[in-house]
């Protein structure tokens, strides 16, 4: 996998390098490779299934039954998870639900409370 950063204008994951630049081929963006990161921190914003941006300690809602992998449980439409917290990856909410216990979810299958 590549270590080059995400273009920081559309968030493409398929920046190239030309010589001292990094190069979006989605939206044509240039930047220089040696450039600061930028003070905000993490650039990446999450939405949940309505496009409402989540923050980490946010209090969501699910929106469908979610069967939790290897296990017989479900999470079931309308569970009330408190005090998220966003990740990087494809399950980009960490999380813990009473009675399951630790869980990554979607954020396409929350809603913010």
């Amino acid at each position: 996998m590549s270590d080059l950063p995400n273009c920081p204008q559309c968030d493409s994951a398929y920046a190239y390098e030309d010589g001292n630049l990094l190069i979006c081929p989605e939206c044509g963006h240039e930047w220089e490779k040696d450039a600061a990161p930028s003070d905000s921190g993490d650039e990446r914003i999450i939405h949940d299934a309505h496009g409402n941006a989540l923050q980490d300690g946010d209090t969501i809602t699910v929106i469908k039954d979610l069967k939790v992998k290897g296990t017989a449980s479900v999470i079931k439409v309308g569970t009330k998870v408190k005090n998220i917290r966003l990740v990087e990856g494809d399950h980009d909410i960490d999380c813990k639900i009473d009675g399951i216990g630790a869980m990554k979810l979607k954020s396409e299958f929350v809603k913010k409370s």
